[in-house]
């Protein structure tokens, strides 16, 4: 089952990163996906054993995903997301695939805050 979890960030924050950790063994030839379901494509990150994949990437997150180079052997699938943007608010699920079956890890709940300037 997926843990939830909600991370905050600040307007004109440089990057967020949304926490998912991997303790089980990876299966063949396994793939890491970070999803959005309201979004269409759903993919924010797609992450293979020889790299990124990014070629179904949801247009808005064009260049402001990255993963640790060594996701797959440590289990830190963690993601930065870089310069957060209001509508990047929302449910992100982080799971494992071999192709065939999916396993969600983890649903992080992005909650965007504006500063509040004191006048």
């Amino acid at each position: 089952h997926a843990l939830g979890g909600v991370v905050e960030v600040n307007e004109g924050a440089e990057s967020v990163l949304l926490p998912c950790i991997y303790s089980g063994r990876p299966p063949e030839d396994p793939f890491l996906l970070w999803t959005r379901s309201d979004l269409s494509p759903n993919s924010v990150h797609l992450r293979r054993e020889n790299g990124d994949d990014l070629k179904n990437q949801n247009q808005r997150f064009r260049g402001r995903t990255s993963m640790n180079p060594d996701a797959l052997e440590t289990g830190n699938f963690s993601l930065t997301l870089r310069k957060p943007e209001q509508d990047d608010g929302g449910n992100y699920r982080c799971s494992i695939s071999d192709g065939i079956e999916e396993l969600n890890l983890k649903q992080i709940h992005l909650k965007k805050l504006n500063d509040i300037n004191p006048e």
